[in-house]
């Protein structure tokens, strides 16, 4: 895909082989991301410089937790809008959702259209589960959107420890024609050594589609700095077509 040539452990840091992310909290005030449009500038300003074109902002919509829709998402992505473009960054900025997969989300899908649903890129959309246990209806929830012509993007998926030993389930999400996204954060450690061994053992597999930063907070953001000062974290994705930049 791509080579570096230094030999230092420690390299100057640039993510525009990734390019676009697609998954973040940076919208501000309406989950658990990020609470200040100031912030959210400043965040993105650094998001630029360390190589991002685009990023796709995705709010959490969970039920009564995180009541999102259109109606809370899309003016928050024109304010920011906004701001970025009179502190002058030279970014794109999109928004969709991260849609939790419970009952709520079936009924959704069940009695919405496709224009209804927060989507991205052509025809993307992002869904997760509860960290505790697996959706039930996580399969059925697939081919629902699959019917709908929704491509669904699986989440994080090496951070539901439930699938840890039972590696052939992210194979399963692939045969079923879901996509699967990697936090970058996974690799840096900072969800434990247990998710960051299966985000590399998924990279090596050549399981993972698209990578994001899932950025919520400033300890995120310094952890993504350092990841991308490390010459092993660029060496990792030397063999995986991540599909970012297509976004």
């Amino acid at each position: 895909m791509f080579k570096f040539f230094t030999k230092s452990a420690s390299v100057p840091a640039d993510l525009s082989f990734i390019g676009v992310d697609m998954h973040s909290h940076l919208l501000p005030g309406l989950d658990d991301g990020l609470k200040e449009l100031e912030t959210t500038v400043a965040f993105i300003k650094d998001l630029h410089a360390l190589g991002y074109r685009k990023l796709i902002c995705t709010p959490h919509i969970l039920s009564d937790l995180y009541p999102n829709s259109k109606e809370t998402i899309l003016p928050k992505l024109q304010l920011v809008r906004e701001a970025v473009a009179k502190a002058g960054i030279p970014i794109q900025i999109e928004a969709a959702a991260e849609y939790m997969v419970d009952h709520e989300f079936s009924e959704l899908i069940q009695n919405s259209k496709k224009d209804d649903l927060l989507t991205f890129g052509e025809n993307f959309i992002l869904i997760e589960m509860s960290y505790l246990a697996a959706s039930p209806n996580i399969e059925q929830t697939i081919f629902d959107l699959r019917m709908l012509q929704l491509q669904p993007i699986f989440a994080h998926p090496e951070r539901y420890s439930y699938f840890h030993k039972k590696f052939d389930q992210y194979e399963r999400f692939k045969e079923l024609g879901c996509k699967l996204q990697l936090n970058l954060l996974s690799l840096s450690g900072g969800y434990g050594p247990d998710v960051k061994k299966v985000g590399e053992k998924l990279v090596k597999a050549g399981l993972i589609d698209y990578v994001g930063t899932d950025m919520h907070h400033e300890r995120h953001l310094e952890m993504l700095k350092d990841l991308a000062s490390k010459k092993e974290f660029y060496t990792l994705f030397e063999d995986l077509d991540i599909q970012n930049t297509n976004l």
